[in-house]
Order: C-alpha cells, then sequence, then structure tokens
C-alpha cells in the first residue's frame, strides 16, 4: 500500500494529513481557509491521490500557519508513502491552461528537494487569501516531499486562474511520477541505485 498518515502538532497548527498514492481523487479537505481548502482539492483529484487533510490553525492570527504547515506535512506524508520509489516514473511535467492562465510544472521525486518558482500574482489577495501563501505551500510541500519542483506562469491576468492551474499542473505531474512503470518491475529508477 502506498499510502500514509503524518499527524503534526505545533503551538501554532495540529494537522493531519491522509495520502493514498494509488486511489481516485477522493478528497476531504478542511483547513478552516475555503480558497486553500478547494486548491487541495484539485491537486487531489488531478493527481489522483486520495487525500484528507485536517488543521486546526491560528486562523485569528492569519493562514500563514495553516498554509505552511499543511505544506510541510503533506510533503511528509508523500516521502512516507512513495516510500524507495522502486519502479515509478520518477518525472513529471504538465503544460496547463486555466482559461487566459497556462501553467508549466515539472518535478522530479529526486530527494533533493529545490523549488524554482517563476508565478506572479496581479492582485495581494484571492478574496481573503494571500496570493503570497501560494508559494509558501509549494516550497514546504517540495522540500519535504524532497522533490525537484519547477513552476512557472507562461500567461494570466486573474489571481484564481493562476493559482488553480499552478495547483493543477503540479498535480498532473505528480500523477505522472508517481505512476508505476510496467518496463521497471520494481528497479530504483536512478543510475545510482538509490533516491
Amino acid at each position: 500500500m502506498r499510502s500514509a498518515r503524518v499527524a503534526r502538532k505545533t503551538n501554532e497548527t495540529d494537522i493531519t494529513v491522509e495520502i493514498d498514492l494509488d486511489g481516485t481523487g477522493r478528497h476531504d479537505c478542511r483547513t478552516g481557509v475555503g480558497f486553500f481548502d478547494h486548491m487541495l482539492d484539485q491537486l487531489a483529484r488531478h493527481s489522483l491521490c486520495d487525500l484528507t487533510v485536517r488543521c486546526d490553525g491560528d486562523l485569528h492570527i492569519d493562514d500563514h500557519h495553516s498554509v505552511e504547515d499543511v505544506g510541510i506535512a503533506l510533503g511528509q506524508a508523500l516521502a512516507e508513502a512513495v516510500g524507495d520509489k522502486r519502479g515509478i516514473r520518477r518525472y513529471g511535467s504538465c503544460l496547463l491552461p486555466m482559461d487566459e492562465a497556462l501553467a508549466r510544472a515539472a518535478l522530479d521525486l529526486s530527494g533533493r528537494p529545490f523549488l524554482v518558482w517563476k508565478v506572479d500574482f496581479p492582485t495581494q489577495k484571492i478574496g481573503s487569501f494571500d496570493t503570497e501563501l501560494v508559494r509558501e505551500f509549494f516550497t514546504a510541500f517540495a522540500m519535504n516531499a524532497r522533490m525537484t519542483l519547477n513552476v512557472a506562469m507562461l500567461d494570466g491576468d486573474n489571481s484564481h486562474h493562476i493559482a488553480e492551474s499552478a495547483f493543477k499542473a503540479v498535480a498532473r505531474a505528480l500523477r505522472e511520477a508517481l505512476e508505476v512503470d510496467p518496463r521497471q518491475a520494481g528497479a530504483i529508477p536512478s543510475t545510482k541505485g538509490t533516491l
């Protein structure tokens, strides 16, 4: 079973994440941050990973701790669920349009965490959600999943469309990278013999 459950509790947040890499995209995400829940739902649906997230955070301060800490816990859960990465494709990429927005995501489940982020938002907020938190989430997610992640926005004028196309593009790239490659039957996808 390629699944994991991670619980993370700090003075700022109390989080539980459950992920099944071989799911159907079922999602039940409740962080108290409506727009972020919507983005997590997109991540699950388009990666075909089943995802349950519960977060009780210090939203009376702002959304930052909740969004970043969910990224940490989700990254840890993904790393645990994928294990030693035997048989996976390892790499994934996606070019994803959403209305006027066009996102490109490419990732490598390399064990070497890195984020390249070339995404600008025309507004500071989407409703009450700070757009800068999109990068904070993906930074925490990539570092804790130990993946190399490159996200670029090639076009876009609407902040909601930009954010959503980024989440969907990463999800589709993740789906590709996590797929079991029938030609690699249990092999580590690296000339080093380990990832």
